[in-house]
Parts: C-alpha cells; structure tokens; sequence
C-alpha cells in the first residue's frame, strides 16, 4: 500500500508545495535527450510532475502510480490528456516499449524486501522494448542521510490557496539499516485535522544494486552521480538485455 502522504487526499493536495522545487527534473529530461527516447515510463510518478514536462517535450508517455489520490494531482496537470496514467505498482507496468523507463525520488528505495525489488525490476523490464533503459536514483548509504533528517526538526508552515496554512512536521523513528523509518505529521489550521504519514526506505549499496539489476535481466551502462545532489546519490543508468 502506498503511504498516506501520496495515498490520503488531504497529504496529496499538498504534496508539491511541501516538495518545493524539483531541480531533479531538468537531469531526468536531459537523460531521456541524451538516450534518444522517445517513449518514456515513469514509474512511481506520484503527483506528475516528471510525466508532464516529458509529454511537454513532445514525447509519449506512462506515468505508473499505486496512489489513487496522487493520480487525481496528476491528472489535473493534463487537462489534454497527453500522458497515459495507470493505477498500479511498479511490479505490474504494463508493457509499452518504451525507450525509457525512471524512477525519480525516493521511489527505487521503497522496495523493502529483495522479493519487492526483484518484482518490481522485471515489471519495469517488461514495460521496456528490448535494450530500453531504466535510469533511477538511491541514497548512498555511507553518507547516513538519516542523521541529518533527525537533527531538522522545526516544522515547516504554509499558507496555501486551497487548504489554508497547514503546519509539517517530521521525525525520524528507526533506523534499523539497511532500513529507516520516518513520520511526516500535518496538522490542517483550517479545521484542525490531524493527519500522520509512516514511510520507510531502504538503503542499499552500489554493489548490491548493480548485482540485483544484473540478476534481473539488465546490464549496468553507467553510475553516475546526482547532479542537484553531489555526492549523496547515486543515478544508475542501466539497460534491459535482448
């Protein structure tokens, strides 16, 4: 099930003004000019963002999301139609041929189990025409990404046309490697409404991502870092053999 924060309608509404600028977005766009392609999936899309701006660029496009609720965000950002939504996880894209398929944010890192993970690389697979790529982001874990969350804890306040001023506030509550957890809590001035999302992630090594792509029907093209986050993430560009 995918978390509140992307599933519950209230957290979704908000979600992209509490996300603030998606510099990612440009690199991901500039992957897809440099790769030639002219089909792209995104998978996790949430609120569409990414999915936009590629349809935006001419090309043909899937945007894949478990959340109902993120979908509805997204779809109001494509009056016209141009980008193809599917409710649904990562594990059961359907088949596209696409030249393209991502996996921005923190979406590759909400596969807990290695059997979640394995799923998931063989339904992108088959969302993918043969030698497509998928090109997707982790966390380096050696750079423990979690302690600076804990230590930023003052609350985030937005005053917001729709919703009124709604108060964000987080924490982090296990770290239990390879996996952490965290909670976001939003509290709805307007009306007091409390509401709580739990997330986890986990963190896995360069090693241990290149052999599970390996296993999975990939070969390894590049690891390259995140350009509007040096040093802290890795970008895997990886491509589906024949």
């Amino acid at each position: 099930m995918p978390d509140a924060i992307f599933a519950h309608p209230r957290l979704a509404a908000v979600y992209d003004a509490f996300d603030g600028d998606r510099d990612d977005l440009g690199a991901y766009l500039g992957i897809a000019d440099e790769l030639g392609a002219d089909r792209v999936a995104d998978i996790g899309c949430g609120t569409g963002c990414l999915a936009v701006l590629l349809a935006g660029s001419g090309r043909t496009v899937m945007g894949v999301d478990p959340a109902e609720a993120s979908l509805r965000v997204a779809r109001a950002k494509d009056p016209g139609g141009e980008v193809t939504w599917v409710h649904g996880d990562a594990a059961a894209a359907p088949a596209f041929g696409a030249g393209l398929a991502v996996m921005t944010g923190n979406v590759a890192q909400v596969f807990l189990s290695d059997d979640d993970w394995t799923r998931a690389l063989r339904g992108v697979r088959g969302a993918l025409r043969p030698r497509g790529h998928l090109v997707f982001e982790t966390r380096r874990p050696e750079r423990r990404a979690w302690e600076e969350w804990a230590s930023d804890t003052d609350p985030v306040v937005l005053d917001l046309p729709e919703a009124g001023v709604v108060e964000r506030r987080f924490e982090v509550t296990d770290v239990s490697l390879p996996l952490v957890s965290f909670r976001y809590t939003y509290t709805f001035l307007s009306d007091g409404a409390v509401v709580t999302s739990d997330s986890t992630l986990r963190f896995r090594d360069r090693d241990e991502v290149e052999t599970s792509l390996v296993a999975n029907g990939y070969r390894v093209r590049d690891v390259r870092e995140a350009p509007d986050r040096p040093g802290r993430e890795f970008v895997f560009v990886a491509q589906r053999t024949a």
